[in-house]
C-alpha cells in the first residue's frame, strides 16, 4: 500500500468545528500541565519518576508487563537482574531521556534523534529495515495492512517525515494536529525491525517539547492508548482504508486532553507530598537537606548507595539517615536479595493509585 506524503494533505480539512473545539480544550489542558510541571523546583523528580510511568504503560501496549515494585527496585536496566520485561521498560525510559537530551540541546527532532531513540530501546544499531516488515493482522488472522517493504522507499518516506516535522514545506496546522499526523505516518512506515510502537510514542511527547508546548516530557498518551486500544488500532486502519484523518485527529486530541488533566492531578499531588515531606523532615530530623528530598522523590525505592552518592556522605551516615526515617514512619524498609530498599510510602502509593481508570473526557 502506497503511503502519500503528509504534505499532500489539505490543512483546511482539519478546520472543522469538532476538531477546533477539541483542539481548544486539549491546548488549554496542555498549557496548564506545562505550568504545573514548572512549579516543581527540581524537574528531574518528574523526569525520573513520571517517565517511568510512561515507560511502563507504553511497554504494556506491546505486552511487556512489569510492576511498580520491580521497576523502582532496579531503577536502571543494567541492574535489572534476569527480569526481561523490567529491562525493556527501563530501556524505554533511557531512550526517552536520550531523545529529550538531544531535543533540548538542538531544538530539533531529527531522523538521527529517532535512530538514537530506537537504538537505545533495542540495544542495537540495526537502523532502518532492509528487509520486509511484519504485516498487520486482525483478530481472525487476516492481513489488513502491509508496511512498505522496499528499503529505499522506507528511507525516502522517513526523510519526508523528517522534513514535515520541521515545516519543509510549511504546513499550516496547530502542532497538536501535526503531532497526530506524524504519529500515524511513522506507525504506517514501520521503519524499524522492532520497537516501532514505543519509538512512535516517544516521538509524540518529544515533538511537543520541540514545539515548546512542554518543557519536559511528561504527557503520557500511552495510558490512554492502553485503555482504548481497540479504538486506536481501528482508527489507524480507517485512515489507510477510508482517508479518515479527521476521526484520527479527534482521537489523538482527546488523548492529549485526557492525559494532560490526569497528569496535572498527579503532578499537583507530588508537589503537595514534596511540601509535606520538607516540613516533616525539617521539623523532626537534624539531617534535613534539599538533596535528601530530591533523592527520596526521584527514587521511590532508594538505597544506601543512592544516598551516599547524592548527599556525599559515607555509608554509615547514609544508613543512619534512612533507618531514622524508617523508625519515624516516613519510609518503609524491605530487604530483597542482598539489598535493603527504603520506600517512599506516600509517593509509591500515589503512583500506584495512578493506575486506576481516569475520569471520562468531556
Amino acid at each position: 500500500m502506497a503511503i502519500p506524503p503528509l504534505s499532500e494533505l489539505n490543512p483546511a480539512r482539519f478546520d472543522t468545528p469538532a476538531i477546533l473545539r477539541r483542539l481548544s480544550a486539549a491546548s488549554r489542558s496542555l498549557a496548564e500541565l506545562k505550568g504545573v510541571a514548572a512549579s516543581i523546583p527540581n524537574q528531574s523528580i518528574l523526569i525520573n519518576t513520571l517517565t517511568l510511568q510512561e515507560a511502563k504503560d507504553s511497554s504494556e501496549i506491546e505486552n511487556i508487563v512489569t510492576t511498580h515494585d520491580e521497576l523502582f527496585q532496579d531503577d536502571d536496566a543494567s541492574s535489572a537482574g534476569g527480569n526481561t520485561a523490567t529491562k525493556e521498560v527501563l530501556r524505554y525510559r533511557q531512550a526517552l531521556r536520550t531523545g529529550f537530551d538531544q531535543v533540548r540541546t538542538h531544538g530539533l527532532l531529527t531522523l538521527n534523534t529517532v535512530l538514537a531513540i530506537q537504538a537505545e530501546l533495542e540495544s542495537n544499531r540495526a537502523g532502518m529495515r532492509k528487509v520486509p516488515g511484519t504485516a498487520l493482522k486482525d483478530g481472525a488472522g487476516r492481513i489488513v495492512y502491509t508496511p512498505p517493504q522496499d528499503a529505499r522507499q522506507i528511507v525516502a518516506l522517513m526523510g519526508e517525515l523528517d522534513r514535515f516535522m520541521h515545516d519543509e514545506p510549511p504546513f499550516d496546522v496547530d502542532p497538536l494536529i501535526k503531532m497526530a499526523l506524524v504519529h500515524h505516518q511513522f506507525e504506517s512506515i514501520h521503519p524499524f525491525y522492532d520497537g516501532n510502537g514505543r519509538t512512535g510514542r516517544i516521538i509524540n511527547v518529544l515533538y511537543l517539547v520541540k514545539e515548546g508546548l512542554l518543557d519536559i516530557p511528561v504527557l503520557y498518551l500511552s495510558r490512554h492508548i492502553v485503555r482504548t486500544k481497540p479504538d486506536y488500532y481501528r482508527l489507524l486502519q480507517a485512515v489507510r482504508e477510508d482517508d479518515a484523518w479527521e476521526a484520527w485527529v479527534l482521537y489523538m486530541l482527546e488523548a492529549v486532553e485526557t492525559t494532560a488533566r490526569q497528569t496535572i492531578r498527579t503532578v499537583t499531588a507530588i508537589r503537595d507530598l514534596l511540601l509535606d515531606a520538607k516540613r516533616e523532615i525539617r521539623g523532626n530530623y537534624r539531617f534535613y537537606s534539599q538533596d535528601l528530598i530530591n533523592n527520596l522523590f526521584s527514587h521511590p525505592y532508594t538505597k544506601i548507595e543512592f544516598i551516599q552518592r547524592d548527599l556525599g556522605v559515607g555509608r554509615l551516615t547514609a544508613t543512619k539517615y534512612l533507618d531514622a526515617l524508617v523508625a519515624g514512619g516516613f519510609l518503609g524498609k524491605r530487604k530483597i536479595g542482598r539489598s535493603n530498599y527504603y520506600i517512599n510510602k506516600r509517593l509509591f502509593a500515589l503512583l500506584a493509585q495512578v493506575e486506576q481508570p481516569m475520569e471520562a473526557s468531556s
